[in-house]
C-alpha cells in the first residue's frame, strides 16, 4: 500500500488490492481471535501481524512519489554503500541502532514512557498508515537534499541522525501497537 505524496487517497490504495496492509491487519487479528479457526491458520495470522504491523511503521511502505515507495531513488552517505532510498530505510538506518537485538529492545523499551504507550494504543491500522505517510511526506522525502548530475541523493550526517530517530520511534510504536494487537485479538472477555 503506498499512498502517493501528490494525491494520497487511501482508499484508493486499497480498493480491490487483495494484499492492503490495512485490512490484512484486521482480518489476520480477527482470525488470530477467533478460537473456532483452526490452529494452522491462527499460527499464519500471528505471523502476518508481527510482519505487518512492522511493515506499516516503515514510512517508504505508506508512501510513494512515482518511485516505487524509494526503490527507484539511488542515495548514499558517509560510510555507507549506494543503494536505494528504500533499502537505507528498511536496512542501513535500523541497523544503525545497533548489532545486539536484546541490546537495541531493551533500550527501545526503556525508552518508551507510559504516556506514549497510552497514546500509541490509540488509533487502527488506518491511522496508523495514514502516519507513516506523514513522516513520509515531510521527513523521508520533504528533507531529501537536491539531486546530484546523475540523480543520486547525498544523505547528509543530520539527515542520517535524523533517520535513524524516526526509526527509532517507529519501531518504539510498532511494538506497542502490535502488542495493542495481540492483546485485543487473546482477550476472551470480548
Amino acid at each position: 500500500m503506498d499512498l502517493e505524496l501528490q494525491d494520497p487517497d487511501l482508499d484508493a490504495a486499497c480498493a480491490g488490492a487483495q494484499s492492503c496492509v490495512v485490512t490484512k491487519i484486521d482480518e489476520f487479528r480477527a482470525t488470530l481471535a477467533d478460537p473456532l479457526s483452526p490452529t494452522p491458520e491462527r499460527l499464519r495470522a500471528l505471523q502476518f501481524l508481527l510482519h505487518l504491523v512492522g511493515d506499516l511503521h516503515q514510512p517508504l511502505h505508506a508512501a510513494d512519489e512515482h518511485d516505487r515507495g524509494g526503490n527507484e531513488e539511488r542515495v548514499q552517505s558517509r560510510g555507507q554503500a549506494q543503494g536505494s532510498l528504500h533499502h537505507y530505510w528498511d536496512t542501513v538506518f535500523v541497523a544503525a541502532l545497533g548489532t545486539d537485538s536484546q541490546a537495541v529492545a531493551d533500550r527501545l523499551l526503556a525508552e518508551i514512557s507510559p504516556a506514549d504507550i497510552r497514546r500509541w494504543r490509540e488509533g487502527t491500522a488506518r491511522d496508523w498508515a495514514w502516519e507513516s505517510y506523514a513522516i513520509a511526506r515531510r521527513r523521508v522525502y520533504g528533507e531529501l537534499p537536491p539531486p546530484d548530475a546523475a540523480g543520486r541523493y547525498d544523505l547528509s550526517p543530520q539527515y542520517v541522525a535524523d533517520a535513524i530517530a524516526i526509526e527509532r520511534v517507529q519501531l518504539e510504536r510498532a511494538g506497542i501497537r502490535l502488542g495493542q494487537v495481540l492483546n485485543e485479538a487473546f482477550d476472551r472477555k470480548r
